[in-house]
């Protein structure tokens, strides 16, 4: 890894694709490395230890996902999805099986390179949970269990903080549904969503959250939850 200039591996057996997000990105002054194969692409990352991981699903000689297993039994480097696959099962299992996020093409460059931002700056916190998150006027303090919204303290059940704060410890990254429910609720309760549904509708209403125009908690459909970082 280096701190000057973070490095981002792409893995694509498209070369056009490669070429263009290799020119958006070093133009935002990441050193870009490509692969277009999965052998190569986890060679690479063995070798150059990239910052970040672009994936492509789609790949001629493996899929992704099992890319994405390979890599995940030695590395924990952030990996960003870039496929075609749009359907939202496709998504839940790649999200579950490791990726830290998942974009579907044809994309928009600018959300794709705030995407990229949100990993790199929470890779580069070392791993490490920060005591307080803020998300605008929106404030979580870990140490005290304390939720904030412009300065002023909001009362939240426990299943609502839980929920919030497990958003929050992945601020800008979408929570999968079954990662909500399997951690507030159990593993018991992973089918459980109308929980997980009425806990989300109350934090809103204390937010003051449109539902249809969130501030705050975006819903990322058939997915899961994602707490915007503002």
């Amino acid at each position: 890894m280096t701190s000057n200039q973070p490095s981002i591996l792409v893995i694509d057996d498209e070369a056009q694709i490669r070429k263009f997000l290799r020119i958006s990105l070093s133009a935002q002054g990441y050193k870009v490395i490509e692969a277009g194969n999965g052998t190569e692409g986890l060679a690479q990352a063995a070798l150059a230890r990239p910052d970040l991981v672009v994936l492509d699903l789609g790949l001629p000689d493996m899929d992704g996902k099992d890319v994405l297993d390979e890599l995940r039994e030695w590395s924990q480097v952030p990996v960003l999805v870039l496929s075609v696959r749009a359907s939202e099962g496709e998504k839940v299992l790649t999200l579950d099986s490791g990726a830290n996020d998942y974009v579907t093409k044809p994309f928009a460059i600018q959300e794709f390179l705030a995407r990229v931002r949100v990993l790199l700056r929470q890779a580069g916190a070392g791993g490490q949970q920060e005591a307080v998150v803020q998300s605008g006027p929106l404030r979580l303090d870990f140490a005290y269990r304390r939720v904030s919204l412009d300065g002023v303290e909001i009362a939240l059940t426990r299943k609502e903080y839980a929920v919030l704060a497990l958003l929050a410890r992945h601020l800008g990254r979408v929570v999968t549904q079954q990662q909500l429910l399997k951690e507030v609720w159990g593993p018991s309760h992973v089918q459980d969503s109308h929980y997980l549904r009425v806990v989300v509708g109350h934090l809103r209403q204390k937010l003051g959250d449109d539902p249809s125009a969130p501030q705050f908690i975006v819903t990322e459909a058939g997915i899961g939850y994602r707490l915007r970082e503002l």
